[in-house]
């Protein structure tokens, strides 16, 4: 089955994605070399040896695997003008909630600046024309409220991660009004958007303090799954729901560029809206085996406990909308770690792109 849903338009652009060698970004550099893409990844090493990217061997495969940070501003423009790319996907970031209370300061440093960098890096090379810049549903001033936060409400964030994505957001915004103006596109020529994903699962994710590699290693080592926050409620989607919804808002991009620069949610349905316990019992039915055990602590750090993201824009001016609802979402993220040690992965994950887009 052909898994380019795009119409070929990814077949031959240059595309470079930051952060290529984590958990989404090793996702997105296989589907589009999949999709023929000449892909030019940047990125820190991988957190471990199990790492999609690792097993997968996709840095092999692209056109470039380069090692480099986003700190570094300098070095950004020079890949950027080495290998004048077409399409920017800057997905890098300190991506961890608990982690950015110990090191507030590099989460700023590499969420704030290093966006910053990378928005400049573009500015300076004229082969850019569509920038997606990658935050999270945690950007929005959370209020704890039962309805989805939409892409016009505040920014904000409690927490240092959550606050840096949401700076990040505000600088994201003042470059398209300074420097990528739609009304000023025959001037610079570049269309620039955020976008925003709610918790994301999938296979080869194995980073400390999310819920899924928290399972699995317990599972894989025959202990209880030690659950913090069981009530905590989320908006579950499979890595390949999001990517989907990134992909075609750069086709969009690129084909009408002063129409969709601008932020954009790219949430689970309603449904798939479920708490951090229910979804542990999920990975449990789906792996045959294992149990769960309450760790909840009233004088933990602070964490949402409730957040929905709205995606009705996404699915009225995109035609983007979800495939999966939270059983399947959590059978094909399971399915990967049940089959990651028998087979090769870069075949176990193009076959799981397919068998997502048969949905």
């Amino acid at each position: 089955m052909d898994i380019d849903i795009f119409d070929g338009f990814f077949r031959g652009k240059r595309v470079l994605v930051t952060g290529h060698t984590g958990f989404k970004g090793s996702w997105l550099s296989i589907w589009l070399h999949e999709l023929g893409a000449e892909v030019v990844g940047v990125g820190l090493d991988p957190a471990t040896e199990r790492d999609n990217f690792v097993l997968s061997g996709i840095g092999g495969k692209i056109k470039a695997d380069i090692r480099a940070d986003i700190r570094d501003g300098q070095k950004m423009k020079e890949i950027f003008a080495e290998h004048r790319p077409e399409i920017v996907f800057h997905l890098a970031a300190q991506p961890l909630v608990r982690l950015s209370y110990e090191i507030p300061v590099d989460t700023y440093a590499t969420n704030v600046m290093g966006t910053i960098n990378v928005m400049e890096a573009i500015r300076a090379t004229d082969s850019v024309k569509v920038g997606v810049m990658i935050t999270t549903d945690k950007c929005y001033e959370n209020k704890e409220q039962i309805w989805g936060y939409r892409e016009n409400e505040p920014m904000g964030g409690y927490d240092p991660y959550s606050s840096s994505k949401g700076a990040a957001e505000i600088a994201i915004a003042s470059w398209r009004r300074s420097f990528f103006n739609p009304d000023r596109y025959a001037e610079h020529g570049k269309s620039i958007a955020s976008v925003r994903a709610g918790n994301v699962i999938g296979g080869g994710d194995w980073a400390l303090d999310r819920i899924i590699p928290d399972c699995i290693r317990a599972l894989e080592a025959g202990r209880p799954i030690d659950i913090r926050s069981p009530k905590a409620i989320r908006p579950w989607q499979h890595v390949l729901e999001p990517l989907s919804g990134y992909m075609l808002l750069a086709k969009r991009m690129w084909e009408s560029p002063t129409e969709y620069c601008e932020g954009w949610n790219f949430g689970p349905r309603a449904e798939s809206i479920s708490t951090v316990w229910e979804v542990a019992s999920h990975v449990v039915d789906n792996y045959g085996s294992g149990s769960l055990r309450d760790l909840s602590d009233p004088n933990a750090l602070h964490e949402a406990k409730l957040l929905m993201l709205d995606i009705s824009k996404a699915k009225f001016r995109l035609g983007w909308e979800p495939r999966m609802n939270i059983d399947q979402t959590v059978s094909l993220t399971v399915d990967w770690y049940r089959r990651y040690t028998a087979e090769p992965v870069y075949e176990l994950c193009t076959s799981q792109i397919r068998e997502y887009i048969k949905k």
